[in-house]
């Protein structure tokens, strides 16, 4: 009964919301997670659902941003919609996968900028970047979703429940999802991600939802190369299949209200909090 009444309150929220546009902000948990090749290769499996997906690129023009990688530049920038210099189709570009790439470097448009007054259908995927001190821009807090992009090894694991609690204490964050990138062992990695889960329960009053994991595939190297990710290179591949039902998974995570940015919390040092280390990189 209980799941019953929470189908019909999730759809419900659907028919309610203002704006059919899903918001999901994904930021790699360390050097070399991947969250940019997860966010392009999330964006392209939607476009082969059929959704119309923008992807704004905080990283652009740095090499290895989405602009790079797909070979595209831009006509504008967010802060160029913003302003209403440029129409969202003029300052935006079409890449080969059918993503639409429109560059956000943090800071250049205003904080109050939503991407959902600009794109009124469909999934604006943000491929955030960190700012000095660990903290997202009001664009990635504003998303409907935070989806966190980590590597299975213990040292990453360990390394990116840190970067959690940094996030929860800069901005009160309740509930995130994480990916975990590269896996070579799926039984293995299913047990880290629940180990992880509950260690977010128990030390931070935080809900970590796990997204799903996608394989270690040497095809990946080779699409990068190609200037395509993988799902549109090798759609046939371990990692292409994965992200294809993570895209699928996305369309059913339940609505919520979108986030509000709001000032960082003073946190105490991460010194002072309780080690999960033991049991999150088991």
């Amino acid at each position: 009964m209980s799941k019953l009444v929470t189908d019909q309150a999730d759809g419900l929220r659907r028919l309610l919301a203002q704006t059919p546009t899903r918001v999901v902000a994904v930021a790699g948990m360390g050097q070399g997670a991947g969250a940019t090749t997860a966010a392009m290769s999330l964006g392209a499996a939607l476009v082969q659902q059929g959704k119309n997906v923008l992807l704004l690129d905080e990283h652009c023009p740095k090499e290895g941003s989405a602009c790079d990688v797909w070979g595209i530049d831009p006509l504008g920038n967010l802060a160029d919609v913003a302003a209403h210099r440029l129409a969202i189709e003029q300052a935006a570009m079409r890449a080969a996968s059918g993503v639409h790439v429109l560059p956000a470097p943090p800071g250049v448009a205003p904080d109050a900028t939503d991407p959902r007054s600009m794109w009124p259908s469909g999934v604006v995927i943000v491929d955030a970047a960190f700012d000095g001190e660990g903290r997202l821009s009001a664009l990635a807090q504003g998303a409907d979703e935070l989806l966190l992009v980590l590597q299975p090894q213990p040292s990453a694991i360990t390394s990116a429940y840190a970067g959690i609690k940094r996030l929860h204490y800069a901005h009160a964050r309740k509930q995130l999802r994480f990916l975990v990138n590269g896996v070579a062992d799926v039984e293995a990695v299913q047990k880290i991600m629940s180990n992880l889960a509950n260690a977010g329960s128990r030390y931070l009053a935080v809900s970590l939802q796990p997204a799903g994991w996608v394989r270690a595939d040497p095809r990946l190297a080779d699409a990068w190369r190609l200037g395509q990710t993988i799902v549109e290179a090798f759609p046939t591949s371990a990692a292409a299949v994965d992200f294809r039902r993570i895209a699928d998974d996305m369309g059913r995570w339940p609505w919520r209200e979108a986030a509000v940015p709001r000032a960082p919390l003073l946190s105490p040092s991460l010194s002072s909090m309780p080690s999960t280390s033991h049991a999150v990189a088991a």
